[in-house]
């Protein structure tokens, strides 16, 4: 008995200093886990940024499973999507060449003279691109996005707008629609399809709206090719002009005509792309369709476009409409007695604000047409009625 009592007495001693040791075990894992865990923390708060991206900026716009493609994914523009837009859109996008003839008076063989880019918009073979991408060319050739070339013929083309058509005949590989670039908002996500240097075919870029309603110049003509133009920053180069601007819904918004110099006037200057919205491009086309160029109803006046910036600058009573800079002689403004310095704030009762251009505002008549003006001259208001002219031609 007594064997068996020390037994029992060591057992227990045994069983105690187990459970010592498993109850010294699991507090040195709490306090192992309770530091580990706050030195996580201490980690994280040092390495925090002091500035987070919004939110949209870093949802995940595709599963989480595929982090490449969602990291290389822009925000708000789904993969797929850009992947399906470029996929059916750019057997549409062609490189325009133009070429001239060369040596005594023009009478040698034609050689190329500069590239742009352009886009079929529909199966008879029509092609739209800048004016100034065909501007005194004698032949045209066109290379397909398959690599195959086709001569072209130039149905017509307009300097005001920067726009033109040529024409290839055969089979068309694709064409693209137009949307309604006046459902534009900034922050809209786009795409751009070009031939940069002329060299980098079918080149894609992406971006977004920066802005609506720009114009290159502060100072303008009622002739002025640079008016109301849709800003981007989808990267586009010397090749891409004439190229289309394109919504995730594969439609065209715009054509891609001019960007801002890398340095302006010794500033760099970086993501500033501008297209002709393709509300004016719908136009401009129909009328060269129709006949082969655009008549122009015409005011004869210079002008700046009055914005609230300007009405500050200035102190100006008013902050829409058109401040007159000059007068044509002779033209219908001239007649009517408009004078420099007056303001035009309406044609027939419809204001005049920077979201239309004055020259799309005129599209609305024929020369010919007599329209009435809404004129502030110091400070009296005062409606003047003039007969449209027909704009001279030329840039």
């Amino acid at each position: 008995m007594k064997s068996r009592s020390a037994l029992g007495g060591f057992a227990a001693a045994l069983l105690l200093g187990c459970v010592v040791i498993v109850a010294l075990v699991v507090a040195a894992g709490n306090w192992l886990g309770s530091s580990s865990e706050e030195g996580s923390r201490n980690n994280t708060a040092r390495f925090t940024p002091s500035f987070r991206m919004p939110t949209t900026a870093v949802t995940p716009v595709v599963s989480t499973g595929d982090l490449g493609t969602a990291l290389l994914a822009p925000a708000g523009i789904a993969a797929a999507d850009a992947v399906a837009v470029v996929n059916r859109t750019s057997p549409a996008v062609v490189t325009v060449i133009n070429e001239q003839e060369a040596g005594l008076f023009a009478q040698g063989d034609a050689v190329e003279a500069g590239r742009g880019t352009g886009f079929f918009i529909d199966q008879s073979g029509h092609i739209v691109t800048n004016w100034h991408v065909v501007s005194d060319g004698d032949d045209f050739t066109v290379l397909l996005a398959d690599g195959s070339e086709r001569r072209a013929t130039l149905v017509g083309s307009d300097p005001v707008s920067d726009l033109a058509i040529v024409q290839i005949e055969g089979s068309v590989p694709a064409t693209v629609p137009f949307g309604d670039s006046d459902a534009l908002l900034p922050g809209q996500p786009v795409l751009a399809i070009g031939s940069p240097l002329g060299t980098f075919t079918n080149t894609v870029t992406r971006g977004i709206v920066s802005a609506l309603g720009r114009s290159v110049s502060a100072e303008g003509r009622d002739t002025s090719s640079y008016a109301n133009l849709i800003q981007h920053d989808a990267a586009i180069n010397p090749g891409n002009s004439g190229g289309p601007l394109l919504n995730l819904n594969g439609e065209v918004i715009g054509v891609n005509t001019l960007g801002v110099p890398t340095t302006q006037d010794g500033i760099p200057v970086q993501g500033i792309f501008f297209a002709v919205p393709v509300n004016t491009v719908r136009t401009i086309a129909a009328e060269i369709l129709a006949s082969g160029d655009v008549v122009y109803p015409y005011l004869g006046i210079e002008y700046l476009t009055i914005t609230e910036e300007l009405a500050a600058r200035y102190d100006l009573p008013v902050s829409d409409g058109l401040a007159v800079l000059d007068v044509v002689p002779g033209e219908p403004a001239d007649r009517a007695d408009i004078r420099p310095n007056d303001l035009i704030l309406a044609i027939d009762n419809v204001p005049l604000d920077d979201s239309v251009s004055l020259t799309e505002r005129l599209f609305d008549f024929e020369p010919g047409d007599e329209i009435t003006l809404t004129i502030l001259r110091g400070s009296g208001q005062d409606e003047v009625t003039l007969v449209l002219s027909e704009r001279p031609a030329g840039p």
